[in-house]
């Protein structure tokens, strides 16, 4: 039998309620996930020794709203956004992930994918749990979806990443697996002593990140890699659970910034690989972008809640990529396709392939001084050796 609830209990509630379905984006994930309140004692509190405050939220009535993302989730006390791992504890919000990441590896800087950034080196890489999006064919589901408390490794402070990657002989950083977004403050403090040390910091996102934080992040960061997931919001919101336009304005912030950046689509068969779609897609790259945006069409194989489809059609991916060159973009790639020429990177001037590559490998480099391609002399936008 429930208990009665007092008068002033009540009118609590109705307020707190009231408070949340007055921010804008706010009501429609309110209905679809709410998570219950949690307090930070006992067990849970010795799970989570690292709580630090977050940088990007603000008072809102009888709460806290995170201002990081799109979704600005408005907290009442003991309550998580949607990422996970951002709580409001005593009015307000922490982060409960930093210096604790669950992933950490060395890998080709090719597995990014980022193939404009020291071809061949080593990138020293991480992730925490959690993430604000909820990809139906998300790869690293078991970690960008879990509990902090559920999921937990050894604690890194950035000084001792940045130790590790020099040690290790990296030659960058990159926050990537999960959602480097929703680490945000970890990200931050180690990619300003990466930079310090002279380490390179690679940000690998879903790009679900609002204009203020994007820009505090921008100078610290050498090439953001950014998925675009598809060219429609109904995609978006039935596979992706966000919306398209917010990863559209991150895009056009970041070229307004002028930052490198390299763009991927993963294509998923009967759900964003209609070529009138990749057509719009890529004519919007050139325009906002420019026509030297490296675009990568990647092969999507069954994860996660996806396992229904086959894996994308080579075929697919090639007429992806005709339609991308016929557009104007002078960088496009297939990814996960080992051994595919599109794998290479080639002078759009001669058509030479300057940087050969099989899978992670890079087999060849033939870029003279400056990133220039030594037959013609045209320069390769990039980072380069």
């Amino acid at each position: 039998m429930n208990k009665p609830v007092s008068r002033r209990a009540f009118l609590g509630q109705a307020l707190r309620l009231a408070g949340v379905l007055a921010v804008p984006g706010a009501a429609s994930w309110l209905i679809s996930k709410f998570p219950p309140p949690t307090t930070l004692r006992g067990t849970a509190q010795r799970a989570l020794p690292l709580l630090r405050e977050a940088r990007w939220w603000k008072t809102a009535c009888a709460g806290v709203q995170c201002t990081l993302c799109p979704f600005e989730c408005f907290l009442p006390e003991g309550h998580r956004g949607i990422c996970n791992v951002r709580q409001n504890v005593g009015g307000k919000l922490y982060t409960l992930v930093y210096a604790q990441p669950v992933s950490v590896h060395i890998d080709p800087i090719e597995k990014k994918p980022v193939y404009h950034l020291y071809p061949g080196s080593r990138s020293y890489s991480l992730s925490t749990v959690g993430c604000n999006l909820r990809c139906a064919f998300c790869q690293n589901w078991e970690i960008s979806q879990a509990q902090p408390e559920h999921a937990r490794g050894e604690p890194l402070q950035p000084a001792d990443v940045v130790h590790h990657a020099l040690a290790t002989g990296c030659r960058s950083i990159a926050y990537t697996y999960a959602e480097p977004v929703v680490f945000y403050e970890y990200v931050y403090d180690t990619a300003v002593l990466a930079k310090r040390a002279g380490l390179r910091n690679v940000l690998v996102s879903g790009g679900y990140i609002n204009p203020e934080p994007l820009a505090e992040l921008v100078p610290l960061f050498d090439i953001i890699k950014i998925d675009l997931k598809g060219f429609n919001e109904r995609f978006y919101r039935r596979v992706v659970k966000g919306e398209l336009r917010f990863v559209l304005r991150t895009l056009q912030e970041l070229a307004r910034h002028n930052v490198l950046m390299e763009v991927v689509n993963l294509v998923v068969p009967t759900l964003n690989d209609h070529p009138d779609e990749i057509r719009r897609m890529c004519r919007w790259v050139v325009q906002e972008l420019g026509k030297d945006t490296p675009l990568f069409f990647s092969r999507f194989t069954p994860q996660y809640r996806l396992q229904n489809l086959p894996p994308t059609p080579v075929e697919t991916l090639e007429q992806a990529h005709a339609i991308a060159r016929h557009e104007g973009l002078r960088y496009v790639y297939i990814g996960n396709v080992h051994g595919h020429p599109a794998e290479h990177t080639y002078c759009p001037t001669c058509g030479r392939a300057l940087i050969r590559r099989h899978g992670y490998a890079v087999l060849g480099y033939d870029l003279a001084p400056g990133g220039r391609c030594p037959y013609d002399g045209t320069r390769i936008p990039g980072i380069w050796v």
